[in-house]
């Protein structure tokens, strides 16, 4: 039996396509994350491979759909060929029952994962170029100005001020304010 595993990133993909192409290849059951690669716990991948028995195919649209890395790739292959259990990859046409198919899954599993680390590489140095051009990331501070901050403390420190009115004149969280509290001691 054909058992599909179709995985999809939240905002970027839908699943349709790989179901079709799933479908065509001759699955008779498929299962799906909607989750990113790098995420650990996949729960559709885990039914599948609790679903299939000695004798099926795990059948998956892409490689990269399949495993996190390169080592991941080889414990999963190397799981189902322990249990008796094949592996087709449709767009690279990885097939484990054959020798060719063994080869050409380990090559492209290599190639997936220097593909990974050169976006990643990309995005750092990206990230460092920003970083020394005076951009950082992330949310704004709330309280960006000293003259904002010393107002913050002097209404804290003021007890005629509740915490809730001091959050609400300044526009900020608590955690903001005890925040800057704490920075100030």
């Amino acid at each position: 039996m054909y058992v599909g595993y179709v995985r999809v990133s939240k905002h970027e993909q839908h699943e349709a396509l790989q179901i079709d192409a799933l479908k065509k290849a001759g699955c008779e059951k498929w299962f799906t994350d909607e989750i990113t690669g790098s995420t650990f716990e996949r729960k559709g991948l885990d039914e599948a491979l609790a679903y299939v028995r000695p004798g099926d195919t795990l059948v998956v649209w892409k490689l990269d759909r399949a495993g996190r890395s390169l080592k991941h790739l080889i414990e999963l292959l190397n799981s189902l060929k322990e249990r008796g259990i094949d592996f087709i990859s449709l767009t690279e046409k990885i097939d484990t029952t054959t020798p060719g198919g063994k080869l050409i899954f380990y090559m492209m599993g290599a190639l997936a994962e220097f593909e990974r680390d050169l976006i990643r590489e990309r995005t750092n140095a990206g990230l460092e170029a920003a970083k020394a051009r005076g951009r950082t990331g992330g949310r704004p501070k709330a309280l960006k100005t000293p003259a904002k901050v010393a107002m913050a403390l002097s209404l804290y420190h003021d007890k005629a001020h509740s915490i809730d009115d001091i959050c609400e004149e300044l526009h900020i969280s608590r955690s903001t304010l005890f925040r800057c509290v704490r920075q100030a001691k």
